[in-house]
């Protein structure tokens, strides 16, 4: 793709793309004995122009993330929020979650105390409690954040009364490898700790966001509600390589 993209060559590609990812998810989630249709595709339309956005609400794709606040307002801008449901999948600065709250309608990486607390003490002002995810380190690797160790599973049962925050499960990255062991580890791992976590506090909701383009089917496999998907749909960001 050329750099100037149009509504049309992103709906070109999806109209390709979109049933492969399907059709991933129903094997993935058949050989699970899961029903496919419990697991949502968030299109990761970060990097890429607001006409992605409008390709994908064409083609019925109405959960969309982004990872960068700045960018996830101006599309909203441009967009607007009726029949879109807009996902921050990226990590947050804490001094910008007032910027975040009024566009946002889930926020996948909560993956920290600090920064639960200051979503909880600003959500008030912004409406209803805020649908978020807590972002669990499964993989042990230096570079990812999120809660960890033997402390996490008390830090989320903490975070999960606040009454600022609808704790709907957990979220986690894999480490980019091919390895099936290591995939289906970190992802086995998310789903058991939230087993654990709604069996002390059922208030949390069973949602597992895990799974990008280049492991979606472990991530089905084991359990996740939540898949989010960039590359696979739209192919690399303009000016990249890559993308989720």
């Amino acid at each position: 793709m050329s750099e100037t993209l149009t509504v049309q060559s992103y709906a070109e590609r999806l109209s390709d793309a979109l049933p492969r990812v399907r059709g991933e998810i129903a094997r993935a989630a058949a050989s699970a004995g899961r029903d496919p249709g419990d697991v949502r595709v968030v299109a990761v339309t970060k990097g890429h122009p607001v006409e992605a956005v409008r390709a994908a609400l064409d083609a019925g794709l109405t959960d969309l993330g982004e990872n960068r606040v700045a960018e996830l307002a101006g599309k909203v801008a441009e967009v607007g929020r009726g029949g879109v449901t807009w996902h921050m999948i990226g990590h947050i600065q804490r001094r910008k979650v007032s910027d975040l709250l009024p566009v946002v309608d889930w926020i996948h990486a909560v993956d920290s105390l600090r920064l639960a607390e200051r979503i909880h003490r600003l959500a008030p002002e912004a409406g209803p409690p805020v649908n978020v995810l807590i972002q669990v380190n499964t993989s042990g690797e230096d570079a990812k954040g999120g809660f960890q160790g033997p402390g996490a599973l008390d830090e989320i049962l903490e975070v999960a009364g606040w009454s600022g925050l609808n704790v709907q499960g957990l979220m986690t990255m894999a480490p980019f490898v091919d390895d099936e062991g290591v995939l289906r580890g970190t992802f086995g791992a998310l789903r058991r700790l939230l087993e654990e976590v709604r069996r002390q506090d059922p208030r949390v909701g069973p949602h597992l966001s895990m799974g990008m383009s280049n492991d979606l089917r472990f991530a089905v496999e084991e359990g996740s509600t939540m898949v989010r998907i960039g590359t696979a749909l739209f192919g690399a960001r303009p000016g990249t390589a890559g993308g989720a």
